[in-house]
């Protein structure tokens, strides 16, 4: 199991929106901007579905899914690859549900991606681009 690490933590809480990448089972890849991103426990990501139609299908036939998190401030980057698995009952999806409703009454909530992350790579430039971190 991947944890993110304190410093992690920190930069993710900071960010307010995340590109999100997806793959078809074909492989089309699909980038989506969303901000309803919780960080739930050091392992697991919650992703709320307001409005999402390519990532949804996208992560139904493939379940891999990326997001990059930039804080440009302290210019810190990385990039957290995960699998997802779609909610849409359950305590889980009912507490993601008040949160999401309690920011917006009018964004629907339809379901709950849960991202259980597998691997971190750092996104900055120089001879360490690209290199696993966890």
């Amino acid at each position: 199991m991947v944890k993110l690490n304190d410093e992690m933590k920190e930069t993710f809480a900071k960010v307010k929106l995340f590109p999100v990448a997806t793959a078809s089972k074909s492989g089309v890849p699909n980038v989506a901007p969303i901000a309803f991103v919780m960080l739930v426990s050091d392992d697991t990501i919650w992703l709320a579905d307001n409005y999402m139609n390519k990532t949804l299908a996208n992560v139904k036939e493939n379940p891999h899914i990326a997001l990059y998190v930039w804080e440009p401030e302290s210019r810190k980057c990385f990039q957290v690859k995960g699998k997802v698995q779609v909610k849409t009952s359950g305590p889980d999806y009912e507490k993601m549900k008040e949160k999401v409703k309690a920011k917006k009454q009018e964004y629907p909530a339809k379901s709950l991606l849960v991202m259980k992350v597998t691997d971190v790579f750092t996104c900055l430039p120089g001879a360490e681009a690209g290199k696993k971190l966890l």
